[in-house]
């Protein structure tokens, strides 16, 4: 009896962390797919002298690799934009409050990740 309740005791305290680890890991989804959204943007930039304003212009999905984030893109200027990783509705990302969304703001080339550095496991 006592055996079960230390178990119990130390599933309830191992459980919150090892659903942090795993929010923290899943992450990278939003991560990787807002780099491969910078890397489309500046080809686009570079062949046509301005950023994509819509993600069908830079022919990417609007889901990240791992289906754990929505993509969006903001167009703000020609030389400016705001990207955004938006963990799906329902999926294993959605209680994610600390880190949601996770932006790339760019400005003639210079980024800016958001919300902070810890979002983005650096």
């Amino acid at each position: 009896m006592s055996a079960c309740a230390i178990t119990g005791i130390l599933a309830g305290i191992a459980l919150p962390s090892w659903q942090g680890s795993l929010m923290k890991a899943r992450r990278v989804d939003a991560v990787q797919a807002l780099t491969r959204l910078q890397a489309a943007q500046e080809r686009y930039r570079d062949e046509h002298g301005h950023y994509a304003a819509t993600l069908e212009a830079l022919r990417i999905g609007t889901r990240s690799e791992a289906g754990h984030y929505t993509l969006t893109v903001e167009a703000e200027s020609a030389v400016r934009y705001r990207a955004l990783a938006t963990p799906a509705a329902g999926g294993p990302q959605a209680g994610d409050a600390d880190c949601a969304p996770l932006t790339l703001a760019v400005d003639s080339g210079f980024a800016r990740s958001g919300p902070n550095r810890r979002c983005w496991n650096r």
